[in-house]
């Protein structure tokens, strides 16, 4: 993460004890408006990473804040807060002290960008949200559904789903599937089924694999291969025109039609079709010979 500006020997990342990080980067001081400016726009000028780091350290707690509005989603406090450190990263490369924001506003948006990435990247394996409006309706549906105090899961009814479908300018249905998708959550396939046993069985042991294991994937290879060895021996009981007419009939990508040969070969379509019905008796008899 600290290449991104080359801030080496910096650590970005939440210990597993979270007072403890809490507690060390408290310790960096918090910026004025004026302080901001004159840092942000000397690191424009000389790409200082000292002048970064100070631009950092002094908003890791704006990422903390960002953070907190997020814990409702079971997802790592920890790994959310390295995600928002990255997202400041970005926002530090990216500023413009010249038009006129202060550097926190700015970096608000990285860090909520960066951190709402992660929270959609990992809520699912199949993508919840796709367009501004279905992230808009996954990030603020739970908030609507707290403050309608709709906290459990039964069916929210009709008029509640207009209200929020209105609310968020997205389709009644566009809210009852995100709704379900929520509360669907992804589960591991290595929970144990039943906690009260022994066995220990957990779901992925009841998945079956209906792919070819690698025993039968091989037998097949190398039946495919003797059946090819055994066609190109069988060959050689053709004539020219034979094998020609088997193989732009039956063994080409796209089949050459009777007619077509007939006009090559000038025989009639009848006579163009006995020789390829010929063909593949003579070579069924010859490999026979090799069985």
């Amino acid at each position: 993460m600290d290449n991104i500006l080359g801030l080496n020997g910096i650590d970005f990342s939440p210990e597993l004890n979270m007072v403890r990080y809490m507690q060390k980067i408290r310790k960096y001081p918090i910026l004025s408006q004026d302080e901001e400016y004159e840092l942000a726009v000397k690191y424009q000028q000389t790409k200082n990473r000292e002048i970064a780091k100070i631009l950092v350290t002094s908003h890791l707690r704006l990422v903390v804040k960002v953070v907190s509005k997020y814990r409702g989603y079971g997802l790592s406090t920890a790994e959310m807060i390295s995600e928002g450190n990255i997202g400041l990263l970005y926002a530090v490369e990216k500023f413009e002290p010249e038009k006129g924001f202060r550097f926190s506003t700015y970096a608000l948006w990285w860090i909520k960008a960066a951190v709402q990435k992660y929270i959609l990247n990992s809520w699912s394996l199949v993508k919840i949200g796709t367009t501004s409006a279905q992230k808009k309706l996954f990030f603020n549906l739970r908030k609507i559904k707290n403050k309608l105090k709709l906290t459990d899961d039964r069916e929210m009814s009709n008029d509640v789903l207009q209200r929020i479908a209105s609310s968020l300018d997205v389709t009644v249905q566009d809210v009852k599937d995100m709704n379900t998708r929520m509360k669907a959550h992804d589960g591991s396939l290595n929970s144990v089924i039943d906690n009260s046993s022994d066995s220990g069985a957990e779901w992925m042991d009841f998945i079956a694999d209906n792919k070819p294991s690698q025993e039968e994937m091989l037998a097949y290879s190398e039946t495919m291969k003797y059946r090819r060895n055994l066609f190109n021996k069988a060959l050689v009981c053709l004539n020219k025109r034979e094998k020609d007419i088997l193989f732009k009939r039956r063994l080409s990508e796209k089949a050459v039609t009777l007619d077509e040969l007939s006009r090559v070969y000038a025989i009639s379509k009848e006579r163009v079709r006995q020789i390829e019905l010929n063909s593949i008796r003579k070579i069924s008899k010859q490999i026979e010979k090799y069985i």
